[in-house]
Protein backbone atom coordinates (compact mmCIF):
# COMPACT_ATOMS: atom_id res chain seq x y z
CA UNK A 1 0.00 0.00 0.00
CA UNK A 2 1.58 3.23 -0.89
CA UNK A 3 1.53 5.84 1.75
CA UNK A 4 0.63 9.40 0.54
CA UNK A 5 3.25 12.21 1.29
CA UNK A 6 1.41 14.65 3.70
CA UNK A 7 0.31 18.03 2.51
CA UNK A 8 2.50 20.44 3.27
CA UNK A 9 0.82 23.56 5.03
CA UNK A 10 3.87 25.88 5.95
CA UNK A 11 5.87 26.48 9.53
CA UNK A 12 4.43 27.06 12.56
CA UNK A 13 4.83 30.15 14.20
CA UNK A 14 7.14 29.88 17.17
CA UNK A 15 8.59 27.14 15.44
CA UNK A 16 12.93 26.86 15.33
CA UNK A 17 12.23 27.22 11.41
CA UNK A 18 9.67 29.78 11.27
CA UNK A 19 12.35 31.78 13.33
CA UNK A 20 15.18 31.36 10.99
CA UNK A 21 13.21 32.15 7.90
CA UNK A 22 11.96 35.44 9.79
CA UNK A 23 15.62 36.15 10.87
CA UNK A 24 16.50 35.12 6.97
CA UNK A 25 14.38 38.10 5.44
CA UNK A 26 15.00 40.46 8.32
CA UNK A 27 18.79 40.22 6.54
CA UNK A 28 17.96 40.27 3.11
CA UNK A 29 15.58 43.11 4.27
CA UNK A 30 18.98 44.90 5.82
CA UNK A 31 21.13 43.81 2.71
CA UNK A 32 18.56 45.39 0.35
CA UNK A 33 17.39 48.58 1.80
CA UNK A 34 19.96 50.14 3.61
CA UNK A 35 21.61 50.78 0.30
CA UNK A 36 18.78 51.17 -1.69
CA UNK A 37 18.11 54.40 0.60
CA UNK A 38 21.28 54.84 1.94
CA UNK A 39 21.89 58.13 -0.09
CA UNK A 40 18.53 59.70 1.06
CA UNK A 41 20.20 61.10 4.37
CA UNK A 42 23.14 62.26 2.36
CA UNK A 43 21.22 64.39 -0.39
CA UNK A 44 22.02 67.89 0.71
CA UNK A 45 26.07 67.08 0.80
CA UNK A 46 25.41 65.65 -2.41
CA UNK A 47 23.95 68.49 -4.32
CA UNK A 48 26.37 70.57 -2.51
CA UNK A 49 29.44 68.65 -3.20
CA UNK A 50 28.17 67.95 -7.33
CA UNK A 51 26.57 71.70 -7.86
CA UNK A 52 23.47 69.60 -8.45
CA UNK A 53 19.19 70.81 -7.36
CA UNK A 54 17.48 68.69 -4.77
CA UNK A 55 15.68 67.14 -7.86
CA UNK A 56 18.88 66.02 -9.79
CA UNK A 57 20.58 64.60 -6.41
CA UNK A 58 17.63 62.80 -5.85
CA UNK A 59 18.12 61.18 -8.78
CA UNK A 60 20.69 58.53 -7.12
CA UNK A 61 18.08 57.16 -4.90
CA UNK A 62 14.93 57.27 -8.21
CA UNK A 63 18.09 55.69 -10.63
CA UNK A 64 17.92 52.39 -8.55
CA UNK A 65 14.49 52.68 -7.30
CA UNK A 66 13.35 52.33 -11.42
CA UNK A 67 16.07 49.37 -12.09
CA UNK A 68 14.61 47.79 -8.68
CA UNK A 69 10.88 48.31 -10.48
CA UNK A 70 12.29 47.08 -14.24
CA UNK A 71 14.26 44.23 -12.44
CA UNK A 72 11.04 42.34 -10.01
CA UNK A 73 9.62 40.46 -12.85
CA UNK A 74 12.87 38.96 -14.50
CA UNK A 75 13.37 37.91 -10.44
CA UNK A 76 9.97 36.35 -10.24
CA UNK A 77 10.47 34.59 -13.02
CA UNK A 78 13.75 33.41 -11.95
CA UNK A 79 12.65 32.41 -8.54
CA UNK A 80 9.67 30.56 -10.30
CA UNK A 81 12.42 28.27 -12.30
CA UNK A 82 15.33 27.85 -9.94
CA UNK A 83 13.89 28.44 -6.17
CA UNK A 84 13.02 31.19 -3.90
CA UNK A 85 16.63 30.99 -1.92
CA UNK A 86 18.25 30.56 -4.41
CA UNK A 87 17.10 33.80 -6.69
CA UNK A 88 17.47 35.91 -3.36
CA UNK A 89 21.15 34.63 -2.65
CA UNK A 90 21.95 35.31 -6.08
CA UNK A 91 20.24 38.99 -5.62
CA UNK A 92 21.85 40.35 -2.73
CA UNK A 93 25.10 38.85 -3.99
CA UNK A 94 25.44 40.35 -6.83
CA UNK A 95 23.93 44.19 -5.25
CA UNK A 96 26.28 44.11 -2.32
CA UNK A 97 29.20 43.43 -4.85
CA UNK A 98 27.44 46.63 -6.82
CA UNK A 99 27.20 48.81 -3.45
CA UNK A 100 30.56 48.74 -2.58
CA UNK A 101 32.58 49.86 -6.07
CA UNK A 102 29.64 52.37 -7.55
CA UNK A 103 30.15 55.18 -4.76
CA UNK A 104 33.51 55.81 -6.12
CA UNK A 105 32.14 56.39 -9.54
CA UNK A 106 33.88 59.04 -10.92
CA UNK A 107 31.40 61.22 -12.60
CA UNK A 108 27.88 61.59 -11.60
CA UNK A 109 26.87 60.01 -15.03
CA UNK A 110 28.56 57.10 -13.93
CA UNK A 111 27.14 57.09 -10.49
CA UNK A 112 23.63 57.03 -11.60
CA UNK A 113 24.28 54.05 -14.15
CA UNK A 114 25.91 52.37 -10.64
CA UNK A 115 23.03 52.96 -8.85
CA UNK A 116 20.57 51.52 -11.62
CA UNK A 117 22.41 48.39 -12.25
CA UNK A 118 22.58 47.81 -8.29
CA UNK A 119 18.92 48.82 -7.99
CA UNK A 120 18.23 46.36 -10.91
CA UNK A 121 20.27 43.63 -8.56
CA UNK A 122 18.23 44.39 -5.71
CA UNK A 123 15.22 43.65 -7.53
CA UNK A 124 15.37 39.68 -6.09
CA UNK A 125 14.44 40.33 -2.59
CA UNK A 126 11.48 42.49 -2.50
CA UNK A 127 9.86 40.11 -5.84
CA UNK A 128 10.56 37.17 -4.12
CA UNK A 129 10.33 37.51 -0.19
CA UNK A 130 6.62 37.70 -0.21
CA UNK A 131 5.93 35.06 -2.17
CA UNK A 132 8.91 32.76 -0.45
CA UNK A 133 6.88 33.47 2.90
CA UNK A 134 3.02 32.69 1.45
CA UNK A 135 4.59 29.54 0.61
CA UNK A 136 6.61 28.43 3.85
CA UNK A 137 4.34 29.73 6.36
CA UNK A 138 1.01 28.30 8.00
CA UNK A 139 -2.12 30.22 6.36
CA UNK A 140 -2.94 31.45 9.75
CA UNK A 141 0.12 33.30 10.55
CA UNK A 142 1.17 34.21 7.18
CA UNK A 143 -0.15 38.13 7.40
CA UNK A 144 1.66 38.48 10.79
CA UNK A 145 4.60 37.25 9.29
CA UNK A 146 4.29 39.27 6.36
CA UNK A 147 3.93 42.27 8.96
CA UNK A 148 7.28 41.04 10.77
CA UNK A 149 8.97 40.71 7.29
CA UNK A 150 7.82 44.42 6.12
CA UNK A 151 9.28 45.71 10.16
CA UNK A 152 12.77 44.35 9.10
CA UNK A 153 13.28 46.10 5.86
CA UNK A 154 12.50 49.15 8.22
CA UNK A 155 15.30 48.54 9.81
CA UNK A 156 17.45 47.61 7.28
CA UNK A 157 16.12 50.77 5.37
CA UNK A 158 17.15 52.77 9.15
CA UNK A 159 20.36 51.36 9.21
CA UNK A 160 21.67 52.61 5.97
CA UNK A 161 20.47 56.00 6.54
CA UNK A 162 22.29 55.88 10.37
CA UNK A 163 25.17 54.47 9.44
CA UNK A 164 25.84 56.44 6.05
CA UNK A 165 25.22 60.10 7.46
CA UNK A 166 27.66 60.11 10.30
CA UNK A 167 30.68 58.33 8.43
CA UNK A 168 30.15 60.72 5.58
CA UNK A 169 29.90 63.93 8.07
CA UNK A 170 33.73 62.91 9.06
CA UNK A 171 34.93 62.05 5.88
CA UNK A 172 33.05 62.21 2.50
CA UNK A 173 29.45 61.15 1.54
CA UNK A 174 31.48 58.38 -0.89
CA UNK A 175 32.91 56.94 2.17
CA UNK A 176 29.18 56.93 3.63
CA UNK A 177 27.53 54.75 1.28
CA UNK A 178 30.68 52.51 1.17
CA UNK A 179 30.30 51.36 4.96
CA UNK A 180 26.62 50.75 4.36
CA UNK A 181 28.09 48.64 1.84
CA UNK A 182 29.85 47.12 4.00
CA UNK A 183 26.94 45.97 6.93
CA UNK A 184 25.00 44.97 3.61
CA UNK A 185 28.06 42.33 3.16
CA UNK A 186 27.65 40.99 6.50
CA UNK A 187 23.78 41.15 6.21
CA UNK A 188 24.01 39.02 3.06
CA UNK A 189 25.82 36.26 4.72
CA UNK A 190 23.66 36.08 7.42
CA UNK A 191 20.56 35.36 4.93
CA UNK A 192 22.57 32.73 3.26
CA UNK A 193 23.22 30.84 6.83
CA UNK A 194 19.59 31.37 7.99
CA UNK A 195 17.34 30.71 4.92
CA UNK A 196 15.31 27.42 5.59
CA UNK A 197 15.32 25.55 2.60
CA UNK A 198 11.77 25.62 0.43
CA UNK A 199 9.26 22.78 1.14
CA UNK A 200 6.36 24.39 -0.43
CA UNK A 201 7.48 25.93 -3.77
CA UNK A 202 7.06 23.87 -6.80
CA UNK A 203 9.08 24.78 -10.12
CA UNK A 204 6.42 26.79 -12.35
CA UNK A 205 4.25 24.47 -14.74
CA UNK A 206 3.27 26.59 -17.61
CA UNK A 207 0.93 23.79 -18.22
CA UNK A 208 -1.04 24.60 -15.13
CA UNK A 209 -0.54 28.23 -14.46
CA UNK A 210 0.23 29.18 -18.23
CA UNK A 211 3.09 31.15 -19.12
CA UNK A 212 4.64 34.13 -17.44
CA UNK A 213 2.30 36.46 -19.41
CA UNK A 214 -0.73 34.55 -18.81
CA UNK A 215 0.47 35.06 -15.19
CA UNK A 216 0.91 38.55 -15.75
CA UNK A 217 -2.44 39.20 -17.40
CA UNK A 218 -4.11 37.45 -14.75
CA UNK A 219 -3.18 39.47 -12.10
CA UNK A 220 -3.71 42.54 -14.30
CA UNK A 221 -7.18 42.03 -14.97
CA UNK A 222 -8.12 41.58 -11.98
CA UNK A 223 -9.57 45.13 -10.17
CA UNK A 224 -8.87 44.48 -6.72
CA UNK A 225 -5.06 43.57 -7.66
CA UNK A 226 -4.91 46.67 -9.51
CA UNK A 227 -6.30 48.71 -6.61
CA UNK A 228 -3.37 47.11 -4.27
CA UNK A 229 -0.73 48.51 -6.82
CA UNK A 230 -2.15 51.96 -7.04
CA UNK A 231 -2.11 51.81 -2.99
CA UNK A 232 1.49 50.96 -3.61
CA UNK A 233 2.56 53.85 -6.20
CA UNK A 234 1.15 56.24 -4.40
CA UNK A 235 1.79 55.80 -0.91
CA UNK A 236 5.35 55.02 -1.65
CA UNK A 237 6.05 57.43 -3.81
CA UNK A 238 4.57 59.99 -1.42
CA UNK A 239 6.78 58.39 1.37
CA UNK A 240 10.05 58.93 -0.28
CA UNK A 241 9.42 62.11 -1.17
CA UNK A 242 8.62 63.42 2.31
CA UNK A 243 11.65 61.51 3.17
CA UNK A 244 14.07 63.13 0.70
CA UNK A 245 13.31 66.19 0.97
CA UNK A 246 12.61 66.75 4.79
CA UNK A 247 15.93 67.36 5.17
CA UNK A 248 16.62 69.61 2.72
CA UNK A 249 14.08 72.01 5.02
CA UNK A 250 15.82 70.95 7.73
CA UNK A 251 19.34 71.92 6.96
CA UNK A 252 18.17 75.00 5.76
CA UNK A 253 17.01 78.35 7.71
CA UNK A 254 15.48 78.94 10.04
CA UNK A 255 16.22 75.09 11.36
CA UNK A 256 19.85 74.89 10.03
CA UNK A 257 20.32 71.34 11.42
CA UNK A 258 24.06 69.66 10.73
CA UNK A 259 23.46 66.65 8.57
CA UNK A 260 24.10 64.21 11.14
CA UNK A 261 21.23 65.39 13.46
CA UNK A 262 18.92 65.40 10.19
CA UNK A 263 20.04 62.16 9.65
CA UNK A 264 18.79 61.60 12.82
CA UNK A 265 14.91 61.88 11.65
CA UNK A 266 15.11 58.48 10.10
CA UNK A 267 14.86 56.99 13.83
CA UNK A 268 11.12 57.74 12.85
CA UNK A 269 11.06 54.49 11.22
CA UNK A 270 11.23 52.58 13.95
CA UNK A 271 7.53 53.90 14.09
CA UNK A 272 6.95 51.54 11.03
CA UNK A 273 8.75 48.82 12.38
CA UNK A 274 6.07 48.96 15.24
CA UNK A 275 3.28 49.66 12.76
CA UNK A 276 4.36 47.10 10.19
CA UNK A 277 4.44 44.54 13.05
CA UNK A 278 1.07 45.65 14.19
CA UNK A 279 -0.78 46.07 11.39
CA UNK A 280 -0.50 42.43 10.18
CA UNK A 281 -1.38 41.15 13.68
CA UNK A 282 -4.30 43.41 13.46
CA UNK A 283 -5.53 42.09 10.41
CA UNK A 284 -5.77 38.91 11.22
CA UNK A 285 -8.53 40.28 13.88
CA UNK A 286 -9.92 42.93 12.13
CA UNK A 287 -9.67 42.13 8.20
CA UNK A 288 -7.08 43.55 5.45
CA UNK A 289 -9.19 46.68 4.05
CA UNK A 290 -10.06 48.78 7.95
CA UNK A 291 -6.58 47.90 8.91
CA UNK A 292 -5.13 49.28 5.23
CA UNK A 293 -7.59 52.93 4.78
CA UNK A 294 -6.49 53.20 8.85
CA UNK A 295 -3.09 53.56 7.83
CA UNK A 296 -3.79 55.72 4.78
CA UNK A 297 -5.87 58.22 6.96
CA UNK A 298 -2.57 58.18 9.27
CA UNK A 299 -0.53 58.86 7.31
CA UNK A 300 -2.72 61.64 5.58
CA UNK A 301 -2.72 63.34 9.21
CA UNK A 302 0.95 63.24 9.49
CA UNK A 303 1.65 64.72 6.57
CA UNK A 304 -0.47 67.81 7.30
CA UNK A 305 1.24 68.21 10.67
CA UNK A 306 4.45 68.43 8.85
CA UNK A 307 3.38 72.29 7.38
CA UNK A 308 3.87 73.27 10.74
CA UNK A 309 6.90 75.46 11.51
CA UNK A 310 7.56 74.48 14.55
CA UNK A 311 10.17 71.65 14.82
CA UNK A 312 8.87 69.52 17.66
CA UNK A 313 5.74 69.12 15.38
CA UNK A 314 7.22 68.25 12.26
CA UNK A 315 8.68 65.70 13.94
CA UNK A 316 5.50 64.10 15.42
CA UNK A 317 4.46 64.66 12.27
CA UNK A 318 7.01 62.51 10.29
CA UNK A 319 6.25 59.54 13.16
CA UNK A 320 2.54 59.39 12.77
CA UNK A 321 3.07 59.60 8.56
CA UNK A 322 5.87 56.92 8.77
CA UNK A 323 3.50 54.74 10.76
CA UNK A 324 0.59 55.01 8.94
CA UNK A 325 3.08 54.33 5.34
CA UNK A 326 3.54 51.42 7.25
CA UNK A 327 1.07 49.69 8.48
CA UNK A 328 -1.09 50.14 4.91
CA UNK A 329 2.02 48.69 3.06
CA UNK A 330 2.27 46.27 5.10
CA UNK A 331 -1.51 44.80 4.24
CA UNK A 332 -1.13 45.92 0.92
CA UNK A 333 2.13 43.99 -0.09
CA UNK A 334 0.89 40.84 2.15
CA UNK A 335 -2.57 41.36 0.05
CA UNK A 336 -1.41 40.76 -3.21
CA UNK A 337 -0.02 37.59 -2.94
CA UNK A 338 -2.93 36.18 -0.75
CA UNK A 339 -5.36 37.26 -3.38
CA UNK A 340 -3.56 35.93 -6.36
CA UNK A 341 -5.14 32.65 -7.90
CA UNK A 342 -2.38 32.03 -9.79
CA UNK A 343 1.29 33.35 -10.41
CA UNK A 344 1.66 34.57 -6.95
CA UNK A 345 5.36 35.87 -7.24
CA UNK A 346 4.06 37.57 -10.04
CA UNK A 347 1.53 39.43 -8.28
CA UNK A 348 3.77 40.19 -5.60
CA UNK A 349 6.31 41.66 -8.35
CA UNK A 350 3.74 43.87 -9.99
CA UNK A 351 3.30 45.60 -6.50
CA UNK A 352 6.71 45.83 -6.08
CA UNK A 353 6.75 47.24 -9.81
CA UNK A 354 3.82 50.19 -8.95
CA UNK A 355 5.45 50.68 -5.56
CA UNK A 356 8.97 50.99 -7.05
CA UNK A 357 7.78 53.38 -9.46
CA UNK A 358 6.14 55.76 -7.35
CA UNK A 359 9.03 55.69 -5.46
CA UNK A 360 11.25 57.05 -8.52
CA UNK A 361 8.40 59.29 -10.23
CA UNK A 362 7.30 60.94 -7.79
CA UNK A 363 10.55 60.67 -5.32
CA UNK A 364 11.94 62.79 -8.44
CA UNK A 365 9.17 64.67 -8.49
CA UNK A 366 8.74 66.07 -5.20
CA UNK A 367 12.06 67.98 -5.87
CA UNK A 368 10.94 69.64 -8.94
CA UNK A 369 8.08 70.94 -6.53
CA UNK A 370 10.54 71.49 -3.23
CA UNK A 371 12.50 73.59 -5.91
CA UNK A 372 9.75 75.82 -7.43
CA UNK A 373 8.06 76.16 -4.07
CA UNK A 374 9.49 74.52 -0.92
CA UNK A 375 8.21 72.00 1.71
CA UNK A 376 4.73 73.67 1.40
CA UNK A 377 4.23 72.29 -2.23
CA UNK A 378 5.74 68.76 -1.60
CA UNK A 379 3.41 68.20 1.12
CA UNK A 380 0.56 69.31 -0.66
CA UNK A 381 1.39 67.18 -3.24
CA UNK A 382 1.52 64.33 -1.24
CA UNK A 383 -1.46 64.85 0.39
CA UNK A 384 -3.24 64.73 -2.28
CA UNK A 385 -2.03 61.32 -3.82
CA UNK A 386 -2.40 60.15 -0.13
CA UNK A 387 -6.24 61.49 -0.30
CA UNK A 388 -7.02 60.04 -4.12
CA UNK A 389 -5.32 55.99 -2.70
CA UNK A 390 -7.42 56.07 0.63
CA UNK A 391 -10.88 56.89 -1.65
CA UNK A 392 -10.23 54.37 -4.72
CA UNK A 393 -9.39 51.93 -1.80
CA UNK A 394 -12.30 52.76 0.58
CA UNK A 395 -15.07 52.30 -2.72
CA UNK A 396 -13.08 49.22 -4.76
CA UNK A 397 -11.30 46.56 -1.96
CA UNK A 398 -13.47 44.30 -0.14
CA UNK A 399 -11.71 41.85 2.77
Amino acid sequence: MTVEAPVWTGHVRGSADYRRLLGALFCAGVATFAQLYSPQALLPLIARDLNTGAAASALLVSTSTIGLALGVIGWSTLADRIGRVRAMSYSVCVATGLGLLVPFAPTFQLLLSGRFLEGLALGGVPAIAVAYLTEEIEEGHAARAAGTYVAGTTIGGLLGRLVAAPVAEFTDWRWGMFAVGLLCSAATLGFMRLAPEPRGFVPADDAAEGSLWQRLSANLRNPAQLVLYLQGFLLMGGFVAMYNFLGFRLSAAPFGLPQTVVSLVFVAYLAGTWASAWAGAAASRYGRRPVLLGGVAVMIVGVAITLSDNLIAILAGLLIATAGFFAAHAIASGWTGRMAVVGKAQASSLYNLAYYAGSSVIGWFGGMAFDAAGWPAVATTILILEVIAGLVAATMLRD
